[in-house]
């Protein structure tokens, strides 16, 4: 399965895994908030079942327990621990918006970390990104939710980390980083998962998380990083945050404000434009080195 996903992964098929994984990625939020547990032992859970599902894809894991494999599975656990505790106290909008500011710390690191330029245009579709962002949850970000709001922001810095962890393994295999961190994140939640009673609906939507929503998801994220830069790679899925709370409005009831309408236009619009205008210029450089 992923020697099949890596060796048909163009840099134009990385866009579309990242596309698809950040769409199941969105239903990560109403299936949070609808399933009646604490939020280390849902993360448990769900992490547990990504963990035998994402081993079974990989077959033969291959642990070099180099310190870009452990660190980018702390930095994924890091990252499902907090942002599943933050959609428990605050809103879905909130978790979502706080935790793409990754973003920011990856421009901020990429260079330093992995020697990748950041261009001008990366700037520019930043600011707009945020600034759409900004205006999309602008009347969400309340006192009452500040502790949800800071494990949200952690949960970005996490993402940002795990991002530029998994992208320093490029030329490995950073799967394993990710069989690491599900394992991590259910050994952490596992006090709370002994003390946890599930229904029938609760385990069904599990298992959607962990085997579709998580596993499958990341497994397509993974092989696409390999194909794109950290930048890109957290910018073509800031879709996500976009969709996340539309489906908790849709199914849940949980309503944004009407600048939600406003943010999500200029979120897209700016990674809609940097898209085609980095496929231009793909295009461009192949056609002046074809002789």
């Amino acid at each position: 399965m992923m020697n099949f996903l890596i060796s048909k992964c163009t840099q134009r098929t990385a866009v579309v895994y990242l596309l698809i994984s950040a769409f199941l990625l969105s239903l990560g939020g109403v299936f949070i908030k609808s399933i009646h547990l604490h939020p280390f032992a849902l993360a448990g859970f769900r992490s547990s079942i990504a963990a035998i599902f994402v081993w079974l894809m990989i077959e033969k894991p291959k642990f070099n327990w180099s310190k870009a494999q452990i660190l980018g599975g702390l930095a994924y656990a890091g990252m499902m621990l907090f942002f599943v505790t933050a959609n428990k106290w605050t809103t879905a909008a909130n978790a979502i918006l706080l935790q793409y500011t990754a973003p920011i710390y990856v421009a901020l690191f990429s260079f330093m970390f992995l020697k990748e330029k950041i261009t001008r245009l990366d700037w520019i579709t930043v600011f707009f990104v945020f600034s759409g962002m900004a205006l999309f949850f602008i009347d969400d970000l309340q006192p009452q939710n500040v502790v949800g709001n800071l494990l949200a922001i952690a949960s970005g810095m996490s993402l940002a980390a795990m991002v530029l962890f998994l992208r320093k393994q490029k030329d490995e295999s950073p799967f394993e980083s990710l069989l690491i961190g599900n394992i991590f994140t259910a050994i952490a939640g596992l006090p709370f998962m002994l003390r946890s009673t599930l229904v029938i609906k609760d385990f069904s939507g599990i298992l959607f998380l962990g085997i579709v929503q998580l596993g499958l998801s990341y497994l397509l994220y993974v092989a696409a990083i390999k194909q794109v830069s950290a930048m890109e790679a957290v910018l073509i899925t800031v879709i996500e945050p976009i969709m996340n709370p539309l489906w908790v409005l849709l199914l849940i009831g949980e309503k944004p404000d009407k600048w939600a309408f406003i943010g999500g236009t200029v979120v897209l619009l700016a990674v809609t434009i940097r898209c085609v205008l980095m496929t231009m210029n793909i295009q461009k450089n192949k056609s002046n080195t074809t002789p």
